[in-house]
């Protein structure tokens, strides 16, 4: 019996010592090597399911969710280069947010930080769309996955972390478990999305000035800090936006 046991003790720690750090290197590749582009007919397809989700007014009003998510990371991350104190991030059901930080309220920092969120959905999906332009859909998927843990965080309200959790969630879920054609259509579908997305909020808010309304949006905040008219901001988020639509789309559609 005493053999015995010497025998288990000395056989398992080998096993585990040649499984993990053989694993280690097949994660590596998985995350830096390259995938084949999906074909052309899936492209498509997944450009139509964000058009879907982006256009009718229904699909629109709970898909917005996942654009105030990138809008308020935008925030957050650009408080947070500029070398500001990001001190919260709430999300609403009403798909508005409100993020929170600390520094001075005037200068360049302040302005970057007010001016990431309109843009941040369209930067997002564009430099989405250079990965999966790059064969790079795994590690897509891995980055959104750490983004959104990493914005976990910071959230500040019960509904601002279960939708942060489900769409982190998800996405751990086809990075991980998916074959990589289902990776390939999700990761395709959801850049389409940011970059669809990424369009209609700033016409939106185009729409509520013109009513009187949205008084203390981000493009009012801009004019109050730069003196620069708040319809100019408001170009600044169209061009960015539409910019990034064209150039994503054509790396997504191999133009």
């Amino acid at each position: 019996m005493d053999s015995s046991t010497s025998s288990t003790s000395s056989t398992s720690p080998t096993h585990l010592a040649g499984t993990v750090p053989a694993a280690l290197p097949d994660l590596w590749d998985r995350l830096t090597g390259t995938q084949p582009a999906p074909d052309l007919w899936v492209v498509l397809a997944t450009l139509a399911a964000a058009l879907v989700l982006v256009v009718p007014h229904g699909p629109w009003r709970i898909a917005r969710n996942a654009i105030t998510i990138a809008h308020e990371g935008g925030h957050g991350l650009v408080a947070l280069l500029t070398g500001r104190t990001l001190t919260g991030i709430r999300l609403h059901s009403d798909t508005s947010g409100l993020t929170v930080s600390r520094g001075k309220p005037y200068g360049l920092g302040m302005i970057l930080t007010a001016a990431a969120g309109y843009t941040a959905p369209s930067l997002l999906g564009l430099g989405g769309a250079a990965l999966l332009a790059a064969g790079r859909i795994t590690l897509l998927l891995w980055a959104a996955t750490a983004l959104l843990l990493a914005m976990l965080v910071m959230i500040r309200n019960a509904y601002g972390a279960l939708t942060v959790v489900l769409t982190g969630g998800t996405f751990l879920l086809v990075s991980w478990l998916a074959g990589p054609q289902v990776q390939a259509a999700f990761a395709y579908a959801g850049v389409w999305f940011l970059l669809l997305g990424g369009v209609r909020p700033a016409f939106e808010l185009q729409a509520k000035r013109a009513r009187g309304g949205a008084g203390d949006s981000d493009a009012d905040q801009l004019s109050r800090l730069t003196h620069v008219p708040a319809g100019l901001w408001l170009f600044l988020f169209h061009a960015v936006s539409l910019s990034s639509l064209a150039g994503g789309g054509r790396w997504l559609l191999g133009l």
